[in-house]
């Protein structure tokens, strides 16, 4: 079998509300014209002379996005367009709430959206906006407010310092929201990317992210952008001088150790990473080392006792807080406290300043942030670790279409030739990056996160629903956390990984994490990632002849149960389970109807299988397991292998002809071509091993 190939990773389409409330309109009877009433009222206002008005119908539109019914009646109404203009409004507010609606939409309505949103040439006063926000104008603004006018707050409750922190705040806060929506376009559109770098959007990004250590929220924000902007991207990266390249250093070298600090590290360094091609060779060794010594750091932290403490913390806080403001109460009989500072205001009058209970605390949701920028920063780094294994060639769409499927070593050196020597590259690292995963323990990190999340954390944050969802994060984690290790058994030597007997331990564990489970088949991440780690430790196992710990019942078990998945992925791999372990028991004596039942489980796999995928790598584990062995031999007779073969191999010629062009690429083609080739080989093959068996 050939190396087993792992996706890249890209950051999943965001959903507020999980399934961004599908129901809504069905739930209804309401058709999607029936459903652009309050679409229509909503944007009308946008025209609206009063700045309050313009603000409300925005942060309207912010929500009724998140609805997907209400999405075609929005680009009906042409939205963007409506919208675009609102964020150079002479308001503030209404700015931010514009930039809010369109960072909703953007990320609620997925590749289309977005690329309907460039279509609709929102990059135009994004862009904009994005620049004058760093402006000399916007500075004086700041110190002034003199242009934009009122945001909404009662200039006669406010000292000149407190209107002049309003206003910078509120301009941070458009810069955080244009950033998201900037990113959000970015990761879907090629032609968002392409007016990035011809817009000169690298420096003005660059110079928000240098000020990470006053707006740390702001910088997450540009660095997720900068990730996204740097990958696969050879002409920005010729825009990289030294002083960006020092903004970027300075970030993922800060010493502070907050978790939102972790984040934004761990994405500088995934940044950094996609920068390896303009850095000297004689500093990559460093920068390797420096960006997995900053991996490894946030991989040897505990989510889940974090989840736990962190939880305790918030609930302290808020009892503490409880019980400070009933005592306040009582003291002043009031829920405010006056200072006893007077303040002079403009005309000379002098007012008390009201200070709410409310504004001495800190944000209600400070841990739980915290807790999710931590667990984020895990989810980060295990991909950015996967991304590293994985080979340059491929593109991210064929890693996800091709569905780690495996090929013959045979089958390898046909593909090789005939397709370019691409679609099947080999995986391979650097000497830096192997080594730099070695020294800091990284397979040692990942082999703990691949565990099921803290039960504990789990039942804590079960109890509190703005702590639920972290549940899946963790799960996440843990999912991510198999696709890694799937990468590294694939890729490090025996030796680096703990030599044989650690991987029967690693095979234990994972059939303990398995059959854990009565109902593994119905998680379908879980399944597709611990089929995945399961495949490729299988596959070195065979490779190195170490003796399996996983019995066959054990896998077949499995297979029975995976290749019932809605989940391609899940179906290729179960297949290319059976096919590493039925090659290795045909060179074993009393195999016999091991084999048989794994020849009629593949057999049935490819010929009735409705992915052609799936159907191919059915029949390239036959050829696998039924090439040699005398067992094999004996078994393929039994089963009638031949005959089956015969009779499927027209109807497999017939299927790729006519459904190839329509629902594959041309890079699974030229893999299917392959094995209808390698089938016809194995058919005459195959009746000179029943001629002499049966003679």
């Amino acid at each position: 079998m050939g190396k087993s190939r792992t996706k890249r990773f890209k950051r999943p389409q965001f959903s507020p509300t999980g399934d961004c409330q599908a129901e809504a309109a069905a739930a209804n009877g309401t058709d999607p014209e029936e459903d652009d009433g309050p679409a229509a009222e909503l944007l009308e206002k946008l025209q609206h002379p009063s700045a309050e008005v313009r603000e409300c119908a925005c942060a309207g539109l912010a929500r009724l996005v998140q609805q997907r019914p209400a999405l075609p009646g929005l680009a009906r109404r042409d939205a963007v367009r409506r919208l675009g203009p609102l964020l150079l409004d002479p308001s503030l507010a209404v700015r931010e709430t514009a930039a809010g609606a369109l960072r909703n939409l953007s990320a609620c309505g997925g590749f289309e959206v977005c690329d309907d949103m460039v279509t609709k040439d929102i990059m135009t006063p994004l862009v904009a906006l994005l620049k004058e926000v760093l402006s000399c104008v916007l500075f004086h603004l700041i110190l002034g407010a003199v242009l934009f006018g009122s945001t909404g707050l009662d200039s006669n409750e406010m000292s000149p310092q407190e209107k002049k922190d309003q206003n910078r705040n509120s301009i941070e806060n458009i810069a955080n929201e244009a950033v998201n929506v900037l990113w959000n376009i970015c990761e879907c559109s090629s032609r968002a990317v392409s007016i990035f770098n011809k817009e000169g959007c690298l420096e003005i990004v660059l110079k928000y992210l240098s000020r990470f250590s006053t707006n740390v929220d702001l910088a997450i924000s540009v660095a997720y952008c900068l990730q996204t902007v740097t990958e696969d991207n050879p002409e920005l990266l010729k825009s990289f001088s030294a002083p960006a390249l020092h903004v970027l250093e300075s970030a993922m070298l800060s010493p502070v150790s907050s978790m939102e600090y972790i984040l934004l590290k761990t994405l500088v360094a995934g940044t950094i990473w996609n920068l390896k091609d303009i850095i000297p060779s004689k500093s990559q060794a460093e920068i390797i080392n420096a960006i997995l010594k900053i991996l490894s750091e946030v991989l040897e932290m505990d989510a889940g006792e974090t989840v736990i403490q962190m939880k305790e913390t918030e609930t302290q806080r808020i009892k503490t807080a409880a019980q400070t403001e009933d005592t306040l109460q009582n003291v002043n009989g009031d829920d405010l406290i006056e200072d006893d500072e007077m303040e002079e205001i403009p005309h000379r009058r002098k007012v008390r300043r009201k200070t709410f209970i409310s504004d001495l605390l800190p944000p209600t949701d400070k841990e739980l942030r915290e807790t999710i920028a931590l667990l984020t920063a895990q989810q980060t780094a295990l991909e950015i670790i996967v991304n590293m294994c994985c080979s340059e060639d491929p593109t991210d769409d064929e890693w996800e279409e091709l569905s780690s499927s495996d090929e013959s070593d045979a089958f390898m050196e046909n593909s090789l030739s005939e397709c370019g020597g691409q679609l099947l590259s080999p995986l391979c690292l650097s000497h830096e990056v192997h080594a730099a995963l070695t020294n800091y323990l990284i397979p040692k990190k990942i082999f703990e996160k691949t565990a099921f999340p803290n039960s504990i954390a789990v039942d804590v944050c079960s109890r509190n629903p703005s702590w639920k969802p972290l549940i899946r994060k963790m799960s996440t984690i843990q999912c991510r956390a198999l696709v890694c290790l799937q990468s590294l058994v694939s890729l490090l030597d025996v030796d680096h990984l703990g030599g044989p007997a650690a991987l029967q331990t690693l095979a234990q564990h994972l059939s303990q994490l398995l059959f854990s489970q009565p109902d593994f088949a119905k998680h379908v991440d879980f399944l597709e990632a611990i089929s995945s780690a399961l495949r490729a430790l299988l596959q070195t196992v065979a490779s190195k002849n170490i003796p399996q710990c996983m019995t066959p019942d054990q896998l077949l078990t499995l297979c029975r149960a995976g290749i019932h998945s809605s989940n391609v992925g899940v179906r290729v791999n179960v297949v290319s389970i059976l096919g590493i372990t039925g090659s290795v028991l045909a060179k074993e004596d009393g195999t016999l109807d091991t084999l048989k039942t794994i020849g009629c489980f593949l057999l049935e796999v490819a010929t009735k299988d409705p992915s052609l995928v799936v159907a191919g790598e059915a029949l390239d584990a036959l050829f696998d397991v039924f090439a040699d062995g005398k067992e094999a031999e004996r078994a393929s007779v039994q089963i009638k292998l031949l005959s089956a073969l015969k009779e499927f191999q027209p109807v497999f010629k017939m299927k790729i002809r006519k459904e190839g062009r329509a629902k594959y690429s041309p890079d699974q083609l030229c893999v299917l071509d392959n094995v209808k080739m390698n089938l016809r080989r194995f058919v005459a093959y195959q009746e000179t091993v029943e001629k002499r068996l049966t003679t």
